[in-house]
Formats: structure tokens, sequence, C-alpha cells
């Protein structure tokens, strides 16, 4: 077997230089690297990654290295990968799978290079990797400890296995952590949306009217920076909580039948499939320009639009122009995918450090309550998240209150009132 698959291994120095300004911004995954070096929790233990191959990743790989983990990595998504990283990686010995454009069966491939290292433990980032081993791999499963998950869409299809009774180890969902869903998702999305549209075609967002579909947190962080931009936000949802906040938070809330009438731009963030279609697409404006940041490329309904267009050229990286026979036409970005991983470099590497750092220390909990967890998908427990935010939070020189004796005992008594 292939002890590593990148596009290019020369590119190995510029990627050692980009994941070290990486490093400079992941202070709080640093702290903890420096404690897996002395303890070692990993030690004789094989992680095996399905991840954004990013330099914010590399960081997160060489700190779980420093903790006595053998790793093997592949992409999560065929567009996601930094080839220069990848390199990098390889260079340093880590068997590592991926480059920037797979193809559907390279993608499949290289998850399956992964399984054959035969891991411990699992990373997934949208679950492909988990649901591999559940249908092809179930030979393996009773020497993994466990496994976790990165983003929104994977927790939904781990919790739907977990529902029915399939789901093949614990999982925890890293994505419930409140130091990652309420800063990656949020500040994360909202900023690196932006960045992967820029990129691609550049806009003026300043008066447009952006038509976001979804409205948690990554929909309140790209609703919130099309704001600062000065668009026109309207957004679409089916759960009338959300709806309820998008509407007092100042926005247009209306069905997507209605928003494509009026949308310039339209940024799917949802984690669920169909979301814009061609019914939608023909009542569109000429020129609208339609861009994902779930995880998945199905938010968008790419294939029923183009069955039906008439042509499609590729404009430039990323930009795709579908043409119709009335001359009606759009423009769609990064053919659907994670347009801020795929036309940009996704996260900056200040909130990937929340998030990384949970998955790290998901990985140490697994192992120490190896045996006593149930197949269940599992939130990390509330102390082990504020200790992410503890650390953080000193790494940017913040100091903030502890309660007093006498706080504490007022708030573990019911007795004292008016």
């Amino acid at each position: 077997m292939e002890t590593y698959n990148v596009k290019d291994i020369s590119l190995a120095e510029k990627g050692e230089k980009i994941v070290e300004i990486a490093k400079s911004q992941m202070k709080t995954l640093e702290k903890i690297g420096e404690r897996f070096e002395k303890e070692k929790p990993f030690e004789g233990l094989r992680i095996g990654l399905a991840l954004h191959v990013t330099k914010e990743t590399a960081v997160l790989v060489k700190t779980l290295e420093k903790g006595g983990a053998k790793i093997a990595i592949a992409s999560c998504n065929p567009l996601s990968t930094q080839d220069e990283v990848a390199a990098y990686l390889a260079k340093e010995g880590i068997n590592v799978y991926a480059y920037k454009g797979e193809t559907r069966e390279d993608y499949y491939k290289f998850i399956e290079n992964v399984i054959s290292h035969k891991p411990s433990l699992t990373i997934d980032d949208g679950a492909d990797l988990v649901s591999t081993i559940y249908s092809k791999h179930k030979e393996l499963i009773p020497n993994i400890i466990g496994g976790t998950e990165e983003t929104t869409t994977g927790v939904i299809r781990l919790r739907s296995m977990e529902k029915q009774g399939l789901l093949p180890y614990p999982i925890v969902a890293v994505n419930d952590n409140k130091t990652k869903h309420l800063f990656d998702n949020y500040y994360g999305t909202g900023q690196s949306t932006f960045d992967g549209i820029l990129r691609a075609i550049n806009p003026l967002i300043a008066g447009k009217t952006v038509v976001v579909a979804g409205y948690g947190d990554c929909g309140k962080g790209v609703a919130l920076r099309a704001k600062g931009l000065s668009a026109k936000v309207i957004v679409t949802e089916v759960n009338p909580v959300r709806a309820l906040k998008a509407y007092y938070d100042g926005y247009n809330v209306m069905k997507m039948e209605e928003a494509a009438k009026y949308g310039d731009l339209f940024i799917t963030v949802t984690g669920d499939k169909y979301v814009i279609t061609y019914e939608h697409v023909k009542k569109m404006k000429k020129g609208a320009i339609l861009a994902n940041s779930g995880h998945f490329d199905i938010e968008i309904d790419v294939k029923g639009i183009k069955e039906k267009a008439s042509k499609v050229e590729k404009m430039r990286n990323f930009v795709e122009k579908i043409s119709f026979e009335d001359g009606h036409y759009i423009y769609l970005l990064a053919e659907g995918r994670l347009v801020n991983l795929a036309a940009a470099e996704g996260h900056p590497s200040e909130v990937m450090d929340l998030s990384f750092s949970g998955q790290a220390l998901a990985l140490e909990y697994l192992v120490k309550n190896k045996g006593k967890l149930e197949n269940k998908v599992y939130t990390l427990p509330e102390e082990i998240d504020e200790e992410i935010a503890k650390i953080k939070l000193s790494s940017l020189g913040v100091e903030i209150d502890k309660l007093t004796e006498e706080q504490i005992k007022y708030l573990n008594d019911w007795k004292e009132g008016t």
C-alpha cells in the first residue's frame, strides 16, 4: 500500500512555512500539545482522520503525533485540500492521501487507504469515514475505541445512525462543543464564506440582496457578515424558532420560492439537500450567484439544474455560468461544494484553534473512558469545554473574575431570597 498520495511532494517547503504561520495563531492547541508530549495519551494508538487537509489540520496532526499517535489522513472534501500542506505532511512521514480536485473514485479510495491502517480512533468531518467503516469494515469495529465528528452535517448523520441502532462505536460530537459551534460555525463560516465568494467572482456585496438559506450558527454568521458588508439580507428557514430569531435580528424571512425572485447572491448553510432547485433558479434574476457553505454538495441541486441547462461554461476557477434556452443564466461557485474551502482557505487559524483543541481533548476523553461508553453520540463534558476557553483566554492575555466563597454558597442554596 502507498504510504502517501499527494499532488506534488516538491511543495513541502512551501507547506511547512504556511503551517508555521497557522501554528503561531493556534496557542491553545500548542499548550495542549506540550502536555501531550509529556503524557503520551495516544502511545501505541493509530488515529484515522477524514478532515479538510489544511494548514490548521496539519497543526492538529502534529499535536496528536506529539501524544504518541500514528496518523493516517484523507480529505473529507474533493476540493478542500491545500496541496502544499499535504506535501508537507507526507514529507514529515504522515500517511496522507489527498489532493485538490480529487475524483470521486480517488476520494473513496483515499478513505479506504486510511481505514487500511486499522485506526484505534477516528476523526470525521461529515461522517464518511465512520459510515464506510460501518458499511464495509465491520471486522475492525471491536478494536476501535471511539471517534469524533467535526461538523453539523456529520452529527446529523451520526445521530440518525444512533437512532437506528447502527452507530458502530462511541462518538463525541465536537461540533456541539460551545467552544466550537459558537465560534467556528459563527465567526469562522461567516468570514470564510465571503472570503471564498470574493476570491471566486469578486462581486460588490454592498446593495446586493443576499439570501441565506438556514439560520443555525453558520447561517447567523453568514447573515451578520452580509449585513456588515451593507447587503440587504433575506433568511429562509424551516425551523420556526430560528425563523423567528432571524426576524427579530432584523432580517426579512420568507420561503425560498419567494426569496428566489429578489436575491442577487444565494448562500446555503442548512446541512440538508436540495434547498435550491431548478424550480427556484428559473425564478431568479439573470446573473444571480449561487454558493454553498454546507458540508456536502447537495444543498444546491447542481445535477438537476444542469440537466435543464442549454450550456454550462467554466468562466474561471470555481465559477460556472449555467445558461438556459430562454437566455436566462446564473453563476454557480465551486461546483456547489464548500465555497470557503474550495475557492479560499477555510476558517482563520485562530478560530480553528478552538475547534481542533476540542478534537484533541475529545480523543483523550475517549481513551480515558475506553470501555465505559455506549455506542452513542456524546457531548464533551462541560468542564473540558470550559478548559479550552480558559486556555484560549490566557493565550489572549485576558483575565476574568472568580466567584467568591459567598457567591458560590448563594448559588448553591435556595433559602436566601428577598
